[in-house]
């Protein structure tokens, strides 16, 4: 049977991060998952993912970045707005090295870690978890799920980029919870001043751990053309794409059915096999 268990990491700017850990006596791997943009550790089936490792020798650790607008009270959907604005991919990266140490630091090497830390990342959670392996030597092994190639690109440019500037805030319009979230100025000057950290190409470029690339063909927010690009510049990735996949390969929130939709299934059963075998 899979224990669920609850931990709280300090985070970024002394903020907490909840954390979700999916084990049983049988494991000696663990994964750390890193949701997307707009995304929680409980959203839609990742439970469900979580349980589907877990059951497969796979601890499974999923957690909230700090500053993704959830609250320790109310971890689903977005509570604090202004955490949520003052996000940015340098805490985010921070957040997740975090993780990591803290994983390294409270696991015996013997049980759930004898056959190593591994990472997976879901769309923007993806970009960070390439960051995060380039960084972390001791990962090993990545994998993303419908991952974002550049963060670079995402940002406005000319008047929209101008405007931001004057007004220090833009919205964006949440379809499900219909809220306006905000995003300061600061995420961009952050990308600045940091950009040759955040640069995911270079990352990539440069890993040195097997690298699973998963993506959707019918992949709605992030095309499957990026994966391609991630695919040409790390040196050793292999690439799966999900026919007829999109972006979250079936799932939603919220996710009411016991099972997982059978794109995410597959998805997840690629996964662990080729975490098994290294």
């Amino acid at each position: 049977m899979v224990k669920l268990r609850k931990i709280i990491i300090k985070g970024s700017q002394d903020r907490q991060i909840l954390c979700d850990l999916s084990t049983h006596e049988q494991c000696d791997r663990l994964v750390i998952f890193c949701h997307g943009y707009k995304g929680y550790k409980d959203w839609g089936a990742w439970q469900l993912v979580a349980n589907h490792f877990a059951n497969r020798n796979i601890a499974f650790l999923k957690f909230n970045f700090s500053h993704n607008g959830g609250t320790l009270d109310n971890p689903i959907d977005f509570s604090d707005l202004e955490a949520f604005g003052q996000n940015n991919y340098s805490l985010e990266l921070d957040d997740l090295n975090l993780v990591i140490q803290y994983v390294l630091n409270e696991f015996d090497q013997d049980t759930v870690l004898k056959k190593g830390l591994h990472l997976i990342g879901h769309s923007r959670g993806g970009g960070i978890a390439i960051l995060g392996a380039f960084e972390n030597q001791v990962v090993k092994s990545l994998t993303t799920w419908a991952a974002v190639s550049d963060f670079k690109s995402r940002f406005p440019n000319g008047s929209e980029l101008n405007k931001w500037q004057e007004d220090r805030v833009r919205f964006v319009k949440n379809g499900r919870t219909k809220q306006d979230m905000p995003h300061y100025y600061q995420f961009y000057e952050d990308f600045v001043k940091h950009e040759e950290r955040l640069t995911i190409s270079r990352a990539a470029a440069q890993l040195k751990q097997p690298f699973l690339i998963i993506h959707g063909t019918q992949d709605e927010a992030v095309n499957m053309h990026e994966a391609m690009m991630l695919n040409t510049w790390a040196q050793n990735s292999n690439m799966s794409l999900v026919s007829e996949g999109n972006h979250t390969f079936g799932s939603k929130h919220p996710w009411t059915d016991d099972h997982l939709p059978a794109d995410l299934e597959q998805v997840c059963d690629e996964t662990i096999a080729f975490i098994s075998d290294l």
